[in-house]
């Protein structure tokens, strides 16, 4: 298995943002390839006009102390890693790309959303745009490996490590090294032993609808403290809250969001599933397929924020995964079966919601045809039978 994973999907988008906009933050979870997915872009021919700086490092930090100082000589690409660190450097950034001669972009990188979002829309608004990088994709290791990036998790150290044993041990240390140490980090003051037995909490409630009140009696607290943890797990790229649907239809609709670990490797570890058997035989495998499929058509249709939702109505029609982009609507199913069917709640969703197509993945080997505008799409060839969306 080679040392480094081409991820050409990210790398094209990167750098046409970098064409369009001065600023270019790309944003996801520690250890996802942010770094290694900025090296491979100066790498890609402009490596003698780039500077790079880790704000990890104190001599880097240090230096950046006065970021107009420190840029303002800069040409060509100007990489600032870990820019949540250094949350003043905004506005240095909008008086730089601003003043001629405009011969400088920048390429933020960032593992927290909240604060780093807020300052950077407020401050370089038109002058910024983000892309989010998540763990490895299907498309990037093969439809011969899916097993493995769903055991394993798309986490680059954790896919590519020697041993099954070795990622499980990685994904230990990654969860230890996020609650001791990038927690207090973000200046948030929560014993790590609380966060780690909310985290698993999460982990058992992984693709249920949110409900901070059950959880809350669980963990013996007020709700409103489990709502402040699940949004840290979320503003750090560890959780997805995937929001319900809703519109003026007859029927009372849950208005709960889903919630979903984001990487499947991560969520083994949470649950003490260290090898492929133990993962089998557990009862929240259901769960972790849909949580992995789910992920993988987000990553093939290319989904931006707030395009992806769930619906779900008190009566008992559902729909794991609403997708609407413009007049486009696309429905998924994920169903951990060789032999799917069509339910009344599909046909439900795919007429209350206007869908123009409904698409049951599943862990069979053959695509086809299920009915009317309904159709089993095999997870191995996913990459061939559903195309990313245009606009």
């Amino acid at each position: 298995m080679p040392a480094l994973i081409p991820r050409p999907r990210h790398l094209a988008r990167v750098t046409a943002l970098l064409r369009q906009f001065p600023v270019v933050a790309v944003l996801g979870a520690r250890q996802v390839g942010k770094t290694t997915l900025a090296r491979q872009l100066v790498a890609r021919g402009r490596g003698d006009r780039a500077a790079v700086f880790d704000l990890e490092d104190a001599g880097d930090l240090a230096r950046l102390q006065d970021p107009l100082l420190a840029l303002r000589h800069q040409r060509g690409l100007v990489v600032i890693d870990e820019v949540q660190r250094l949350p003043r450097l905004f506005e240095a950034l909008r008086v730089l790309v601003d003043e001629p001669p405009r011969s400088r972009r920048f390429l933020l990188l960032g593992s927290a959303s909240p604060e780093l979002l807020r300052q950077s829309s407020e401050t370089l608004a038109g002058r910024i745009a983000y892309h989010e990088l998540g763990g490895l994709e299907v498309a990037e290791v093969g439809a011969a490996r899916l097993e493995r990036l769903w055991h394993r998790g798309g986490f680059p150290r954790a896919y590519l490590a020697r041993s099954d044993a070795a990622s499980a041990l990685w994904r230990e240390e990654f969860i230890r090294t996020f609650l001791e140490r990038d927690v207090p980090q973000l200046g948030l003051r929560i014993p790590a032993p609380a966060l780690r037995r909310f985290w698993t909490m999460i982990a058992h409630y992984h693709a249920q609808t949110w409900n901070a009140s059950e959880l809350a009696r669980a963990f013996g607290v007020a709700h409103t403290t489990v709502q402040r943890y699940l949004d840290v797990l979320t503003e750090t790229y560890l959780v997805r809250q995937l929001a319900p649907w809703h519109e003026n239809l007859a029927k009372r609709q849950v208005r709960a969001p889903k919630v979903y670990l984001r990487d499947s490797g991560v969520l083994h570890a949470l649950l003490g599933m260290r090898t492929s058997r133990e993962l089998e035989s557990h009862p929240k495998v259901g769960a972790s397929w849909e949580g992995f499929a789910l992920n993988a058509v987000l990553d093939r249709l290319g989904v931006r924020m707030g395009e992806a939702y769930f619906w779900a109505t008190y009566a008992g029609a559902e729909l794991d995964l609403l997708v609407v982009r413009g007049r486009i609507r696309l429905g998924f199913e994920f169903k951990r079966t060789t032999a799917p069917r069509v339910t009344p709640s599909m046909r439900t969703a795919l007429r209350d919601l206007r869908l123009q197509r409904l698409d049951v993945v599943h862990g069979g080997r053959h695509s086809y045809l299920l009915g009317e505008r309904i159709r089993a799409v095999a997870f191995e060839r996913l990459m061939e039978d559903v195309v990313p969306l245009r606009g």
